[in-house]
Parts: structure tokens; sequence; C-alpha cells
């Protein structure tokens, strides 16, 4: 379920203050645990460090990011690959190395 429209978007005031103390052309990462706040046009060219529960995935802000959650650019999950004999076979099948001349 998405925020009510009449209350705006939701950004941590704690990581606006932060966005706000760095000058224009300052490349540092600001770290953050707020998943959920949405990225504003302020946020635009900067770096954030969001927070996945176990690390700090660095995300850096463009324009196609504005409205979007700072959470869905850091997943929380790692996808390793599906296993079992088939899955060997497919990668045994691709990793053969071509005939040398």
């Amino acid at each position: 379920m998405t925020r009510s429209a009449k209350k705006g978007p939701y950004v941590d005031p704690k990581l606006l203050k932060k966005v706000s103390r760095l000058k224009p052309g300052e490349r540092t990462v600001i770290k953050t645990w707020s998943r959920d706040s949405h990225i504003s046009p302020e946020m635009v060219g900067r770096i954030f460090g969001v927070h996945n529960g176990k690390i700090f995935i660095e995300v850096s802000v463009s324009e196609d990011m504005v409205g979007h959650h700072l959470g869905e650019f850091s997943p929380t999950r790692k996808f390793t690959r599906h296993g079992g004999k088939m899955q060997r076979e497919i990668e045994a099948k691709t990793n053969v190395e071509p005939p040398k001349k």
C-alpha cells in the first residue's frame, strides 16, 4: 500500500539535514538506515550508504530515481543460484574451453 498523496512523500529529517550540510561538489558517502525515505530532487548527485541489514551498499542517486525509496536500490537478500543436478550439467557445458589451433 502506498502513502497518501495528501501527506506527501516521507523523507527522514535527519537525512535531509545531512544532505543540506554538504557542499554542492562534495563526494562523501552519507550513511543511512532510513530505507523508507523517498528520494527528493535535493539528493540527486549524492552518494548514500544504504544499510541492508548487514552492510552499507553505496547508491549513487540520479534523476531517474526521484520519487523512489532508498531501500529499493539496496537488496536485503543475496541470490546465490538455483542448484541441482541439471544446473551442474548446464554449467559444465558452458565452461568447456574452445579447441586450440
